[in-house]
C-alpha cells in the first residue's frame, strides 16, 4: 500500500518513528513534514505570526498543502495518515483523492489544547481517528466519527535501546520529561532530598529556580537515542503521566524499560497490565510508595538491576514497537 504521511519530521519524533513503522511493515511511505507549521523557528516570523494571532501562519499552511498535492500527483496514494494535523486545512485534507484517510493523534483530543475548532467540525469527515487514549474512543464516537481506533504508545527500536553510559556518575533517581504545573512540586521535593543523586531532564527544568538551587543534575530535551543514553546511569528512572491528558500510559512506559531503564511509575490499569508489579517494574500509587520504592533500589541495587532486566525483557517482546501500531492499524482500518 502506497502511504502519504503527514506529521512532525522532526529527528526523534513519534511521527518519524510511526512513519517508519508503516515502511517497516511493507508499506511504500512518503513524508510530508508539517513541523514549520506546527513548531516555527522561535523569534521567527511564522513563530512572531502565532503568538500575536494565535494562530498558524498561512503562508507555512500553504507551503505543506502545496507539498502534499505535489505528492499526491506523483505517487498517487492509497491512504492519507495525518498525524495531529489539526492546524492544516482540513477541507483539503479530506479531499485528498485517496482511498481512505486516517487521522491519529497521541494527546487527549478532549482538551481543546490538542484540537482546533476547524479539526472538530470536520472530525467526522475523515475515514479512521486513531487515538491512544483508551477514554476518548467513546468521546470521539459520540462527536460523530466514522470510525474510532485504538492503539497503545510504542518505541522505537532505533532510538530506544540500552547504551553505554557516557557518565561515571550513578544517579538514584532521573526523570525526563517537561516541566509541568501539576509535576513540579513533587519534583522539587524530590531535587531538594536527593540533591546530586538525581538527574532531572527536560523542557523548563533548567530555568527552574528551584530545581536549579536544589544540587540536582539538570539538563535539556533528550530525543531519539540521547533519551536512552540519560537513561543509562539512572537507577530508577520515573514513568510520570500528564495529567492535561488525563494519561494512564504514556511513550515513556514503553521507551523507559526498552532502554534497560528501570521503570519506576504511577500504578494505572494499563500499568499493571503492561508490566508486573515488583518483578518487571516498581509503581506506586502516592509521594509516600513512590519514596519507598526508592529506599528499596537504593538498599537493593542487585534486585532493582533484575526488575529492569525482566521489565526489558517484557517490553522488547511483547510487540510494542511502532511497527507493530503500524500493523494493528492497518489491520483495523482497512
Amino acid at each position: 500500500m502506497r502511504i502519504l504521511f503527514v506529521g512532525d519530521d522532526w529527528l526523534g519524533s513519534n511521527a518519524r518513528s510511526l512513519a517508519d513503522g508503516f515502511r517497516q511493515a511493507g508499506h511504500e511511505v512518503y513524508v510530508i513534514d508539517s513541523s514549520k507549521v506546527t513548531l516555527p523557528t522561535r523569534l521567527s516570523l511564522p513563530w512572531g505570526y502565532a503568538k500575536v494571532s494565535g494562530r498558524r501562519a498561512p503562508w507555512t499552511t500553504t507551503a505543506v498543502h502545496e507539498q502534499i498535492d505535489a505528492a499526491v500527483e506523483a505517487i498517487k496514494p492509497d491512504m492519507l495518515f495525518c498525524y495531529k494535523t489539526i492546524h492544516l486545512d482540513q477541507e483539503r485534507l479530506l479531499q485528498v483523492p485517496a482511498s481512505i484517510r486516517v487521522h491519529y493523534s497521541a494527546d487527549d483530543v478532549s482538551n481543546p489544547y490538542n484540537t482546533s475548532p476547524e479539526y472538530l467540525a470536520a472530525e467526522g469527515g475523515w475515514d479512521a481517528v486513531v487515538t491512544t487514549k483508551r477514554h476518548n474512543v467513546p468521546e470521539i464516537v459520540a462527536r460523530g466519527a466514522k470510525h474510532v481506533t485504538f492503539v497503545l504508545s510504542a518505541y522505537d527500536p532505533a532510538w530506544h535501546q540500552p547504551c553505554a553510559a557516557r557518565t561515571t556518575r550513578r544517579y538514584l533517581v532521573g526523570f525526563i520529561g517537561s516541566r509541568r504545573p501539576d509535576r513540579a512540586p513533587m519534583l522539587h521535593r524530590l531535587a531538594r532530598r536527593y540533591r546530586d543523586e538525581m538527574y532531572l531532564a527536560g523542557p523548563g527544568w533548567q530555568r527552574d529556580p528551584v530545581v536549579l538551587g536544589s544540587a540536582a543534575n539538570v539538563a535539556g530535551a533528550q530525543y531519539g537515542q540521547d533519551l536512552s543514553i540519560a537513561i543509562a546511569p539512572v537507577t530508577a528512572n520515573l514513568v510520570l503521566l500528564n495529567s492535561d491528558n488525563r494519561d494512564t500510559h504514556t511513550c515513556r512506559t514503553f521507551e523507559v524499560p526498552a532502554a534497560g531503564g528501570l521503570f519506576v511509575g504511577e500504578r494505572t490499569p494499563e500499568h499493571s497490565e503492561l508490566l508486573d508489579d515488583g518483578t518487571e517494574a516498581l509503581l506506586f500509587s502516592d509521594e509516600d510508595e513512590m519514596q519507598e520504592q526508592l529506599a528499596r533500589c537504593r538498599s537493593n541495587p542487585d534486585e532493582a538491576a533484575a526488575i529492569a532486566a525482566a521489565g526489558y525483557r517484557r517490553i522488547v517482546n511483547g510487540g510494542h514497537r511502532y511497527v507493530d501500531r503500524a500493523r494493528e492499524i492497518v489491520a483495523d482500518v482497512c
